[in-house]
Order: structure tokens, then sequence, then C-alpha cells
């Protein structure tokens, strides 16, 4: 995993355009988050977690080396090559993103590819639940808000800004408690227009605005 010194790699658009259009494929986006979650691995490996071909997987790798999101990890003998992840988060202003069409289809694709992520992990957090990996401890905290606030551009960013300040706290109190184990979380401001009274016919029906009780 990165160390506490390579945590996160901010982009900018001009600076890193080359980055970001070698980034914009859903599998690279895969084969890094897999690296982020589980630690260093070979593209062999790597194939077998994602369905793809170990020249495919291996490609792709090199690929996100050249830009600097992977390097060789200690390898455990001579045979195959071993990858890591350089950085644990990968960040940028969507402000800045705006700048350009490719900058802000690697938004759209990153953005999707955390949906894929969040549908991936409830799977296997209910999977882990039901089969006792994980204790009954944490039924209660786990959980997913679906909710529809009314919030002004100030307050979406003061409530990003606490999040993340309250995040890294509890991150570096947690660090060295052995109960403390890896949790996905997930968190979404997206506005939204005021919608038309008549939608159109195929316009599916959001769901209901809820929230987990995490007791």
């Amino acid at each position: 995993m990165p160390s506490d010194g390579q945590q996160r790699r901010v982009l900018d658009p001009e600076r890193d355009a080359a980055a970001l259009k070698a980034l914009t494929h859903p599998l690279r986006i895969r084969l890094l988050g897999l690296l982020r979650q589980d630690g260093p691995a070979t593209a062999s490996e790597l194939a077998v977690r994602t369905g793809e071909s170990s020249a495919s997987t291996s490609y792709h790798l090199r690929v996100l080396a050249k830009y600097a999101f992977v390097a060789e990890a200690e390898h455990r003998d001579g045979r195959e090559r071993r990858w890591r992840a350089v950085h644990a988060v990968t960040s940028w202003s969507n402000t800045a993103m705006e700048a350009s069409p490719g900058s802000r289809a690697y938004v759209s694709v990153s953005r999707r590819a955390q949906i894929e992520h969040l549908e991936t992990s409830l799977a296997r957090h209910e999977a882990d639940v039901a089969e006792g990996r994980l204790g009954q401890e944490w039924v209660g905290p786990s959980g997913i808000s679906d909710l529809l606030p009314r919030l002004t551009p100030e307050s979406l960013t003061e409530l990003r800004e606490v999040l993340d300040r309250k995040l890294a706290e509890l991150t570096a109190r947690d660090a060295h408690d052995p109960r403390a184990t890896q949790v996905v979380l997930l968190t979404a401001g997206l506005p939204l227009a005021p919608r038309d009274r008549d939608p159109e016919p195929d316009t599916p029906s959001p769901t209901a605005p809820h929230a987990d009780d995490a007791s």
C-alpha cells in the first residue's frame, strides 16, 4: 500500500493531459483500484480477478506505470513482476477539469467506475457478513444513505470539507487499532436542476430518499 507520504495525487488537466487520457480507460481504473484496495499483485493475479488475459493486464499496467500511477513492488521471486499503487487517492479540481473534453471525459468515466465499485462492494459486504468473515459488530454502523437535502453551493462545499476533515481525524485515530478494517466510503454531492412537471415517458423514477439506521 502507499505510504503516509504518498496518499494523494492531484491531477492537473493541463500538466497531466496525457496521463488523464491514459487513465480514461475502465480497465486501467479498475486495475489501479484493485492495487489500492488489495495491495501489490502480478499481472496474472489481476487477470484472474478481472477476467482479462494476463497479456492485457500486463499491457495496461505498463501504461499506468508510464504515467506514475503504479510502480514495481518488491518481488516474491524472480519469475513475474509485481505492481503496487503509487498513491492511495487520485483527486482533482472539478472546476479545473471542466476546461477540456478530455478531462471531462475522465471525470465521467471515473465516477461511473466508483458506482460500479459500490455495487461490487455491497455484494462483497453482504457475503462477508453472511459467511462470518465480518463480525456482527459491523452490522449496525454499516449502511448506505440516499438523501435529497436542499443546499447552496457554499453549504455543499462546507459539507464535503467537514467530511474530509472528520475522516482524516478518525483514520489517524484508528491507524493502530487492531479492530480497524477497510471500509468502502463513497460520498456524492450531485446538484439537480428542477425537473419539468411532465417528465419524458422513458425517464426512470428515482428511489425514495432513505438512510440506513446506523444503530
